[in-house]
């Protein structure tokens, strides 16, 4: 056979190669979805007794950004091989460097939240609690604000360098 003709072989291997592929993107894609919808549920959860016991919560962009970015920067540190950015050289390094300004930005409203809670307290923002229940909240949360902002902060720290890695050894081996 003429080597510049497909035999049905070739053909074959070609087909089942991109329905390889395709199914593999396909449950990333699902993944992804997943874990989406995993942290939407996260995110409520944590909200919602702030929201249903605080009427102005200033707070709320800046916790919600904490929230997503810390369980999504966590999920990509850890389950990279398992995403659809895994191969995704380009978007690896526009990644990195998105995550400096990203960086800067947490660690402002982590410190503006630290100055907010130093010059007017947490009591202004549940004053209208009854007091039993104050400082319960106030505690929950300046802990959860605290513990989500942290997170955000050293995964995106972290992240950025687990891309570098990923880049070099998808470039010098192969694998991610």
């Amino acid at each position: 056979m003429h080597p510049c003709v497909p035999s049905i072989h070739s053909i074959n291997s070609f087909y089942s190669i991109h329905s390889i592929d395709s199914t593999t993107m396909g449950r990333k894609a699902q993944l992804e979805l997943f874990f989406w919808i995993f942290t939407a549920v996260i995110t409520v959860a944590v909200l919602l007794p702030i929201l249903t016991a605080v009427d102005h919560y200033p707070f709320l962009f800046v916790n919600i950004v904490y929230i997503v970015a810390a369980i999504t920067v966590t999920r990509y540190l850890f389950l990279l091989p398992h995403t659809f950015l895994a191969r995704q050289q380009q978007l690896k390094v526009v990644f990195f460097f998105l995550f400096l300004p990203f960086l800067f930005y947490l660690i402002q409203e982590l410190n503006h939240f630290q100055v907010y809670l130093d010059e007017e307290g947490l009591d202004s923002v549940v004053g209208k609690l009854a007091y039993e229940h104050r400082n319960n909240m106030v505690d929950y949360i300046r802990s959860e604000m605290i513990l989500f902002g942290v997170m955000a902060i050293i995964g995106s720290i972290a992240l950025p360098l687990r891309l570098l890695i990923s880049v070099w050894r998808m470039r010098n081996r192969g694998t991610v």
